[in-house]
């Protein structure tokens, strides 16, 4: 207990940062699995706190985008954001600083470090946020976020990461080989309120990659983004 306390504090050393109440810092890392894991640990779970960070952090990257970018529209404002707050980012962002080391989790998600532990971490990042919120205020965190995460947007903009997976490969199809993708649906199952697509996408007559979704777009979307990490478009972090 004494070493992760340690590494709490040496934590917030690292960011020029440090919290009044101890316990909103711990609780931020604190995942649900823990909880159920070690019923008298006296802890609580990040989720509330997570719930408050997501909508702090928006915010702050809503404000950033509105200054930084007078002549863009809304809608693609809104993709730029999507963008940089998403799983894969934050995720990345939150693996940077640090936070991995410091997640309280069960013996079993202790063991994956797979996709699962990106969105923990990325859940864990916005919990840590709504915890400094709640400690410092919302210009401390503005602060950090803009100081973390807003490096990430010229890549985010270089790459066309910010398109969704149709209009990217749209651009790719027809820059790489002069076609236009098509779709197929495949397959759709189960009752209308319940509904699963399986589509297929072409360059041709080649079928590229199959995706599937509780809807057509969706699923259009799906075997869209497999077929851009086939082609070697986009990687497995979402870039």
């Amino acid at each position: 207990m004494r070493r992760m306390e340690d590494k709490y504090t040496q934590f917030e050393k690292r960011f020029g940062i440090s919290f009044h109440d101890k316990k909103l810092l711990e609780q931020a890392f604190t995942h649900r699995s823990y909880i159920n894991e070690n019923k008298n640990s006296g802890l609580s779970h990040n989720e509330r706190l997570e719930f408050l960070g997501d909508a702090v952090l928006e915010l702050i990257v809503t404000e950033f985008l509105f200054e930084k970018f007078p002549e863009v529209n809304e809608g693609i404002l809104t993709a730029y954001r999507s963008a940089l707050v998403r799983t894969e980012t934050i995720s990345r962002v939150a693996r940077r600083m640090g936070m991995n080391e410091l997640l309280k989790l069960s013996k079993g998600e202790s063991r994956d470090e797979g996709k699962a532990r990106d969105y923990i971490l990325a859940n864990t990042f916005e919990a840590f946020l709504g915890a400094l919120h709640l400690d410092q205020g919302y210009e401390v965190v503005k602060k950090l976020v803009g100081k973390l995460l807003f490096q990430e947007l010229e890549e985010i903009i270089r790459s066309g990461s910010w398109k969704d997976p149709k209009s990217r490969l749209q651009e790719y199809a027809q820059e790489t080989y002069g076609k236009t993708p098509h779709y197929e649906i495949l397959s759709a199952t189960g009752p209308d309120h319940d509904k699963k697509f399986v589509v297929s996408v072409h360059f041709g007559e080649r079928e590229v990659a199959q995706g599937e979704g509780k809807s057509k777009q969706q699923a259009q979307q799906d075997a869209a983004k497999r077929a851009l990490k086939k082609e070697g478009v986009l990687s497995d972090r979402g870039n």
